[in-house]
């Protein structure tokens, strides 16, 4: 009878500092969203997110060619990157370098088709997509809450395409290919999330 009394009152106090320990997260991730408000204010926020997402495109688009074989999947990656581009490497890309690259590679694509590799297309697609954008798709949808929409919805149809793919949402977390996979996704969730709330307060 002591034993099982000493047990419970053990895990008494046990459930007690685990909830005094949560408490203490919540508070210091409070104070830690107000600092950053206050020093960066919430468009660092969103400019951080949307440097990581575009990063987290790019990685899932260089991953495609090992561990996905689904073309769909590869080609939305695209319209995500353009939309959710840092305007510094979207402004650098769709300026004179980019052009140089982007005739480069129709020159290639034209005149050398045998020597052109599998792996440039979609790179190649998605600089001729950041040159030839006319200023309603590169400025006007780029720049408001449409182009994040737009991310959302092709972040949340990947997320389902893959966990499909996986075989349920177990397996997409325990699959030794599947994790980095869906945590690139969910990186792709995370800007545009952000960015709608903020639109909506």
């Amino acid at each position: 009878m002591g034993r099982d009394h000493l047990a419970m009152k053990t895990d008494q106090v046990t459930a007690e500092l685990i909830d005094s320990d949560i408490n203490d997260l919540k508070i210091a991730a409070k104070k830690l969203f107000n600092h950053a408000t206050k020093l960066g204010g919430l468009g660092f926020g969103t400019s951080f997110l949307k440097w990581v997402a575009s990063f987290a495109a790019i990685y899932l688009l260089i991953l495609d060619r090992t561990n996905w074989k689904t073309n769909m999947l590869t080609s939305l990656l695209i319209p995500y990157i353009f939309f959710s581009f840092p305007s510094v490497l979207f402004h650098f890309l769709s300026g004179e370098f980019g052009k140089w690259v982007a005739f480069i590679t129709v020159v290639l694509r034209l005149f050398f088709p045998r020597h052109f590799p599998d792996w440039l297309e979609l790179p190649g697609s998605l600089i001729l997509l950041l040159v030839v954008a006319p200023n309603f798709f590169s400025h006007t949808l780029r720049d408001s809450w449409v182009g994040v929409l737009i991310c959302l919805i092709i972040g949340c149809y990947l997320l389902q395409q893959h966990i499909r793919a996986s075989g349920g949402f177990r397996n997409s977390f325990t699959q030794t290919h599947g994790i980095s996979n869906t945590m690139g996704i969910i990186l792709l969730l995370v800007f545009p999330i952000w960015s709608l709330v903020l639109h909506i307060l």
